[in-house]
């Protein structure tokens, strides 16, 4: 037996059984109102922590990432477990957006910036099939899914999430295939001085 490839598989399982128990504990504060736990964060740093638990499933669906994240960024205050839970919701919808493609790359992209009126904003932009001109407007409400075996809740809670940290969720209206899903996040009070 190779002893190495078995020590490091189980130290994966160690870590993702650890990653998931924490992303649990979390989600039931998060149902239960209770407190998030806040800290000054680079948004950057939290991409780079999902795309590290999300390599498995980008090479398992032939999905390429590329990302545009503005280097220097001022820190936002917030929960970084939630937030990575964010991004993974709109990064899995992204690659299984574009299951469906076969006549173009299936490309991924993640942007961070900063806007003039004290934001983070993060990006995530699939060019899958979209989302239909009608559904719209409540592809970020409970229970509305466009998946036929979705139960309609994760980008409900993406929204709450990003709201409980004072920050706003949106689809972004693009041309061209695919969907655009952003989230802005106001700066750390220390970092606005």
């Amino acid at each position: 037996p190779n002893l190495s490839a078995a020590r490091s598989s189980v130290e994966w399982i160690i870590e993702d059984a650890i990653r998931a128990s924490e992303v649990i504990r979390r989600i039931r504060a998060l149902a239960k109102k209770g407190e998030i736990e806040m800290a000054p964060l680079d948004i950057n740093e939290v991409v780079k922590d999902v795309i590290a638990l999300v390599t498995r499933e980008l090479v398992s669906h032939r999905v390429t990432l590329r990302t545009e994240l503005t280097a220097g960024l001022p820190r936002i205050l917030g929960d970084r477990i939630q937030l990575q839970q964010v991004i993974i919701n709109l990064v899995m919808n992204g690659i299984e957006a574009m299951d469906a493609v076969t006549e173009r790359t299936r490309e991924l992209l993640v942007q961070s910036s900063k806007d003039d009126v004290g934001h983070v904003h993060l990006a995530v932009t699939d060019c899958g099939v979209g989302i239909a001109e009608n559904d719209a407007d409540r592809v970020l409400d409970p229970f509305f899914t466009t998946k036929s075996t979705g139960l309609g809740m994760g980008l409900s809670i993406c929204r709450s999430i990003v709201e409980a940290h004072g920050g706003r969720l949106s689809m972004v209206h693009k041309n061209g295939p695919g969907a655009t899903f952003q989230f802005a996040l106001p700066l750390h009070k220390e970092a606005v001085s």
